[in-house]
């Protein structure tokens, strides 16, 4: 997910939560009373509530119908706009008067996990690139061994498989977000002849 999705989504839903919030308050303090003893036994749906919306139909229920449909269309927006990959089709390293010189995004996120299953602390890797082009990021999803402790996996991360990936795309800095799981190791297969 870019920086800009996840501002927006930190934001959308703050706002969200704030307007329930205040909402919810609202009902609450209507409900023990804050605002006057007699609103606090009177259903919120009254007589004069129920008389406007007779008076103002059937323009009302328009409105009402136009607001839901909005209100479903952004939520299907953005429902869509958090299954949506970023991943990099192609990574393009150099280009110059002898060419264009581009890097498979799949082919390096396969070579990453390969790089980092090479920790005796790892049982399997997966990788993935994302981002843009000019600015990659790395995902990884690694299942360790849990007998190996923690500083063994970061240490191979940090020495051995960023650097090479770095050095790969030509590049100072490349974040990396790894998800790491652990297991137990399988138990060695025995063969009886």
């Amino acid at each position: 997910m870019s920086d800009r999705t996840g501002r927006g989504n930190r934001w959308g839903l703050a706002v969200v939560g704030l307007v329930l919030a205040v909402l919810g308050g609202l009902t609450l303090a209507r409900g023990l009373g804050g605002f006057s003893a007699r609103a606090a036994g009177t259903p919120v749906v009254d007589a004069g509530v129920r008389s406007w919306f007779a008076a103002n139909s059937p323009w009302i229920w328009w409105a009402v119908t136009a607001v839901a449909l909005v209100v479903a269309l952004l939520g299907l927006r953005w429902l869509f706009a958090q299954g949506r990959g970023e991943a990099l089709g192609s990574y393009r390293i150099e280009r110059g008067a002898a060419g264009v010189t581009d890097l498979s995004a799949s082919g390096m996120a396969e070579a990453v996990a390969a790089d980092v299953a090479r920790s005796p602390a790892v049982l399997s890797a997966d990788a993935g690139l994302a981002g843009r082009s000019g600015r990659p990021e790395v995902r990884l999803r690694v299942v360790a061994d849990e007998r190996w402790p923690m500083s063994e996996l970061s240490e191979h991360l940090s020495r051995v498989a960023l650097p090479h990936m770095r050095d790969a795309l030509e590049a100072d800095r490349v974040p990396a977000v790894a998800r790491v799981s652990l297991e137990p190791s399988p138990a060695p297969q025995r063969v009886v002849r």
